[in-house]
């Protein structure tokens, strides 16, 4: 690990990082919050919310725009912005232009076909490697995780949350690609990431909100959706009332708000930063 900067915040630190990742074959980078109890000559390992960030979006998208780091500092919460994708000289993008969307679409998958199976390892990078190359150098509780990211990161976060239940103790979503399996981008990157047979098409369904739950992948606590009336994406690619139809169907906890007038930016990430942090804080049992 190497600090890359490091700046003071709210009484704590935003720091950035560089990690070699033995799941990506590369580099990467890692925005990390500390609340001012994990600093000083006897800091204490505090509880943690996991942000995954978007399509285009990089580690440092939320860091600066999503105004997290007053209320994770007022509660005592670290928060972790990891990339979105696998970067470097060697990682493949897409040169033809056919996928659109260039290194910035990890989409928080194992990927299975080449070239993007060496790097493009977003699920075993957050799941085993993320956490515990950090707790190596600054005081975090491993124990008390909560996981959450916008958009493409939102369906990342439900994905994973639904996944490992035991691992993330909570989960939330803002404007989270919801059912990607159906909708253009989700099955856009599918296709190049996990294959086109009718095989590997079933494969995505470990890959999909909607679908997991389908399958039986539930939580004992509820899910937390955000999303905006005026997202231009809401309908075609976002799809929430999807996840919403498939909560109901296997009988899933989930409090969905739709907020009138709000589109997909990060002004909204930044209007409801406040709501989600507080959801985690008080599943992670910090002080609300």
């Amino acid at each position: 690990m190497k600090l890359i900067n490091c700046h003071r915040c709210f009484a704590g630190e935003q720091r950035r990082y560089k990690l070699e990742s033995h799941q990506l074959n590369s580099s990467t980078t890692v925005g990390v919050f500390l609340p001012k109890q994990a600093l000083g000559p006897r800091p204490e390992r505090v509880p943690v919310l996991i942000w995954l960030s978007g399509l285009t979006c990089n580690d440092e998208n939320a860091v600066q725009k999503a105004g997290a780091q007053r209320r994770a500092a007022a509660l005592g919460l670290a928060l972790i912005m990891p990339d979105t994708s696998p970067r470097g000289d060697d990682v493949p993008g897409d040169p033809q232009g056919q996928w659109d969307f260039g290194h910035a679409a990890g989409f928080y998958v194992d990927a299975e076909k080449q070239p993007w199976s060496l790097h493009y390892r977003m699920h075993s990078f957050v799941v085993e490697e993320l956490i515990s190359q950090l707790c190596t150098e600054v005081p975090l509780d491993d124990q008390r995780l909560g996981i959450s990211g916008h958009s493409m990161g939102g369906h990342g976060a439900l994905v994973l949350g639904l996944r490992h239940p035991h691992l993330y103790r909570s989960v939330s979503a803002v404007a989270p690609i919801a059912h990607p399996g159906q909708c253009p981008w989700g099955r856009k990157a599918f296709s190049h990431l996990l294959g086109t047979t009718p095989e590997e098409q079933l494969r995505w369904r470990r890959w999909d909100a909607v679908t997991l739950l389908e399958d039986g992948h539930l939580r004992n606590d509820c899910l937390l959706v955000d999303v905006g009336s005026a997202d231009p994406f809401l309908r075609e690619q976002l799809r929430p009332e999807d996840l919403r139809h498939a909560c109901v169907r296997s009988g899933q906890s989930l409090e969905l708000v739709i907020h009138e007038g709000y589109d997909h930016s990060y002004f909204f990430v930044a209007s409801v930063i406040d709501r989600h942090i507080d959801h985690h804080a008080r599943a992670l049992k910090t002080d609300i």
